[in-house]
């Protein structure tokens, strides 16, 4: 039997003094029989949990008379294609000539792939020459774009070469590999929850010009199941790039 809270006059009878004890509580009496009480509270974490648990049905039908759903995912899949592109390029264990090609130049206020500013050969498996012969002015950007590529790389100069050790694969480097690939995890998943609040920001303004708050907020989560999957997609793909970097 529950423990049950009631105001009650000053004089209580013998008999229910007998069968159940009380305890002052400001002016309130609780009254209890003596068996152990149960008392049921919503604990504010497991309704966390299961609002997080919730399943969201995505319903395309209804948000493409709202928004543009296609468009929606286009933007998001871009951010996946761009933090796997980004994998590819700069979180290899080797560092091969086909990975640095494609290393990003910042070269008089534009950006150019490494390959159309120098020619790219591997000398030996131990060393990747670059011949900046074509773009010499270029060469200090090159430089820099090598020492900050994340591949642990350490160009030297002479001339117009540039001569490139290939590192050795230690632990450190493999650790510094996979921190970078959680940076690039980090912006990708703030990429996907831009495209997710740029859509709720016009969302409020169909607000302003009728939309009724209930289909506001039903197209709000799903939206945020629709990001949340792509998340998800993006945590995969970093816990497999983590895998292969310094293993499980």
């Amino acid at each position: 039997m529950l423990t049950r809270a009631l105001v009650i006059p000053t004089i209580v009878s013998r008999h229910l003094r007998r069968d159940f004890s009380f305890q002052n509580v400001g002016k309130i009496l609780v009254v209890s029989n003596g068996m152990p009480q149960a008392r049921n509270y919503a604990k504010g974490k497991d309704k966390k949990k299961e609002a997080k648990n919730k399943k969201i049905i995505i319903d395309e039908t209804l948000l493409n008379e709202v928004v543009n759903v296609e468009k929606i995912k286009l933007e998001m899949d871009k951010n996946l294609e761009k933090m796997n592109e980004m994998f590819l390029k700069h979180l290899s264990l080797r560092s091969s000539a086909g990975s640095i090609e494609q290393l990003v130049v910042n070269f008089e206020g534009k950006k150019y792939p490494l390959i159309e500013l120098g020619q790219i050969i591997r000398n030996n498996p131990k060393t990747i020459v670059i011949n900046m012969a074509a773009f010499p002015q270029a060469i200090p950007d090159v430089l820099k774009a090598l020492s900050d590529s994340g591949m642990n790389l350490n160009p030297q100069q002479d001339g117009t070469t540039l001569f490139v050790p290939v590192p050795k694969i230690t632990k450190e480097h493999r650790e510094s590999l996979a921190k970078n690939a959680k940076i690039h995890y980090t912006k990708c998943k703030d990429g996907i929850r831009d495209v997710q609040n740029n859509c709720i920001k016009t969302l409020k303004n169909k607000e302003k010009a009728g939309l009724s708050t209930d289909s506001s907020r039903e197209i709000q989560e799903q939206l945020k199941a629709i990001a949340d999957e792509y998340i998800n997609k993006a945590e995969k793909m970093l816990a497999a790039k983590q895998t292969e970097l310094v293993g499980s």
